[in-house]
């Protein structure tokens, strides 16, 4: 940010003592979320102030997401209906940032089609939205930076949305092109950040009282791969595991191929690496992963399963499943129904394939029908809700360690929050207690949740 210091002045000297407001949206992954709280960081800096009402803004900034077409077309929805906020205030500036606009196509459409739109800001150009501005502020009609930058070194303010849960992002980027997926090509190729950068980040926000630190990255697993085995992703929870404070650690997303048992060892030898772990299955026929370009089998993936479960059977699970993908067989799809019930998940965040332009999985013939998607979907669905209303119960007498984080929305007077093993837990509690560890006995379970009572605080 220093080299946009005489750039911000400029700014500022601009807008003069009057007060100017962002509105800043941001849509689809934690890491856009991340994102978007530098983004805001940024803007601060420049001295706006933020509203979540569009119309009182001076600049709009949309955080967009590219993982499905649909959210795309949805975000040039939005776009389209700005045009009038700009015919009533023909002195506000609009921006579109993140995954849509670092596709090349998608920047030009919008230079083209939508002119109520001034600026356009790649996923790795956060710190050129200054000169950008100040471009538009001056009279420039369109500015545009999609360039994939590989310096992470300069600190970007943020604005974090919590003030007890912070996510960091570790590495950008993706090297694994399964065929279903875009990310590759909006977020470039992998680069890790430096660890001493992180570790000083983690630090800090454990010294100001984070009690969660998400570290996020496409796939964390991979991490270093780039550093030339400076430090690997297990030696770095390690380090991060040895500051001081009183924190739980996060990660995700982890790809199986990658899910080596040094890092299993890490997560049961951290005292505050939650036990917990996201591996996304996507599919449960070998066939289905190969044409996925997911690169190992369903038999792989159970062996890393089983040797977790050979360290703690009742360790916490949960997975990403993709119903439908280009001519699954209803053999590739009892598949996926029989890894489901060996593993027992804990949770499943399950979506039927929808088409990605762009993508190789695109290009797939597929015979299988709409109809029939939906239907396995619903199957799917069903089964998992029989495994967790069962799976859950092997929680109940024990106690829990919780992060409390919100009113719940279903019972008066209860809390909410999620356990070491990612488990959604339901409390009594007053709402002080918000952004404090409590230990909870846990007395009931539901297929989505469990509910106890709690019987210590933590701070």
């Amino acid at each position: 940010m220093n080299g946009n210091k005489a750039l911000i002045e400029e700014i500022k000297a601009i807008y003069g003592q009057t007060e100017h407001k962002a509105y800043v949206r941001s849509f689809g992954c934690q890491l856009n979320v991340s994102d978007g709280e530098k983004i805001k960081g940024v803007l601060s800096g420049m001295g706006f102030t933020f509203t979540d009402d569009e119309r009182e803004a001076d600049l709009i900034i949309l955080n967009t997401c590219a993982v499905r077409e649909s959210a795309e077309d949805r975000v040039f929805g939005i776009v389209g209906s700005m045009k009038k906020l700009k015919e009533e205030n023909p002195s506000l500036i609009i921006g579109i940032a993140g995954c849509m606009t670092a596709q090349e196509h998608i920047a030009e459409k919008i230079k083209r089609s939508y002119p109520q739109v001034d600026i356009v800001l790649g996923t790795s150009a956060i710190n050129g939205l200054p000169a950008l501005l100040l471009d538009c502020l001056r009279g420039k009609k369109f500015g545009a930076d999609i360039a994939e930058y590989d310096d992470f070194s300069a600190a970007v303010p943020q604005i974090r949305e919590s003030s007890f849960k912070a996510s960091v992002p570790i590495m950008f980027g993706c090297n694994n092109f399964c065929t279903y997926c875009i990310v590759p090509y909006v977020r470039g190729r992998e680069r890790s950040r430096r660890p001493e950068d992180i570790i000083a980040e983690v630090r800090e926000l454990a010294a100001s009282g984070y009690k969660e630190i998400m570290l996020l990255g496409q796939n964390v697993n991979s991490y270093g791969n780039d550093l030339g085995g400076e430090m690997s992703f297990p030696q770095l929870l390690r380090e991060l595991n040895a500051i001081e404070g009183n924190f739980i650690i996060r990660f995700m997303s982890s790809h199986p191929k990658d899910a080596s048992r040094e890092l299993i060892d890490t997560i049961f030898e951290c005292e505050k690496v939650a036990k917990h772990l996201h591996l996304p299955v996507q599919s449960g026929s070998s066939d289905v992963l190969r044409r996925m370009n997911r690169r190992y089998t369903a038999e792989k993936y159970l062996e890393t399963v089983d040797y977790i479960y050979s360290r703690d059977p009742d360790f916490s699970l949960t997975t990403d499943l993709i119903v439908g993908f280009p001519d699954e067989t209803d053999e590739d799809f009892q598949a996926t129904l029989d890894i489901i019930r060996r593993v027992k998940f804990d949770n499943i965040y399950s979506f039927i394939y929808s088409k990605r332009s762009g993508t190789k999985a695109a290009e797939m013939p597929d015979a299988v029908s709409d109809e029939t998607k939906s239907r396995r979907m619903r199957e799917l669905l069903e089964a998992q809700r029989e495994i967790s209303s069962e799976h859950y119960k092997r929680f109940i007498g024990r106690r829990m360690r919780v992060l409390a984080d919100d009113v719940s929305k279903k019972r008066r007077g209860f809390l909410t929050g999620k356990s070491s093993e990612f488990i959604i837990v339901e409390f009594e509690g007053d709402e002080s207690l918000i952004g404090q560890f409590v230990d909870v006995e846990i007395t009931d379970a539901m297929n989505w949740a469990v509910v106890g009572k709690i019987v210590q605080t933590n701070g």
